[in-house]
């Protein structure tokens, strides 16, 4: 990857300003490598590669650009497109809010569809059918048929719509268990209650093959604790002030 490609890549990813010490930083072990005497003129090109970006984005073809600010770079929308940036701002769908025993639910469903309410219930160990309730009306959710056994119980699948919130091409981009579960620790340890009750305790991803039934039913409609899932649309979409 070239310079240029690299520090547009920062800067786009940049949630406040990044000065340019700190991009010297990010890449001077390739400007090193690819012939840069010393630190020094590793600042030098990343300077004029910066200049360079700037004189790229000012064109009229561009609908953002790059400023600086606060003594450092961001991108951000250039102000003539205020209007057009509004327009889609407020054609975005409201986030969604799930609580913690619809996201377990909904893990469920995702690593083990189609699958059925008794069969998500069995593995949670308490009631899931309001949480199914919520998912469903969120979109997250679809139904897959009726399972060929007695009494026919309803099929569940993850939809479009949990696809395009979570920025997945397919169901077959979700992490590995192992992925999840640590990926689900490190994002709500801070949720938690220090004794956490029947309605917020997670099941691991390594327990969704295990069955404890235990009878309890979920509030959803009073979670301890939610996750939101908003747009993928990047925070660069905001006008420039």
């Amino acid at each position: 990857m070239s310079l240029k490609a690299q520090l547009e890549a920062i800067i786009y990813a940049t949630e406040i300003p990044i000065t340019l010490d700190h991009l010297v930083q990010l890449v001077k072990s390739e400007v090193l490598a690819a012939g840069a005497a010393d630190e020094n003129e590793v600042k030098s090109r990343v300077r004029t590669t910066l200049e360079e970006l700037l004189a790229d984005y000012s064109g009229s073809d561009h609908g953002i650009e790059i400023r600086q600010l606060a003594g450092g770079y961001r991108m951000s929308t250039k102000p003539e497109q205020h209007d057009a940036v509004r327009a889609f701002a407020k054609s975005l769908k409201p986030p969604i809010r799930l609580s913690l025993p619809a996201l377990e639910t909904l893990a469920v469903i995702a690593y083990k569809q189609p699958v059925t309410v008794p069969e998500i219930s069995e593995i949670r160990g308490v009631d899931s059918s309001g949480v199914i309730a919520t998912l469903l009306d969120r979109k997250l959710i679809t139904t897959a048929g009726r399972k060929a056994v007695i009494g026919r119980p309803i099929l569940y699948k993850t939809s479009r719509e949990f696809l395009l919130r979570f920025g997945l091409k397919d169901v077959g981009e979700l992490p590995s268990m192992e992925e999840f579960e640590k990926l689900l620790a490190e994002s709500f340890q801070s949720d938690l209650p220090t004794e956490p009750s029947a309605e917020t305790t997670m099941a691991t991803p390594s327990e969704i093959s295990e069955v404890e039934p235990d009878g309890e039913t979920d509030d959803d409609e009073d979670p301890t604790a939610e996750i939101v899932l908003g747009e993928t649309a990047p925070e660069k979409t905001n006008p420039a002030a």
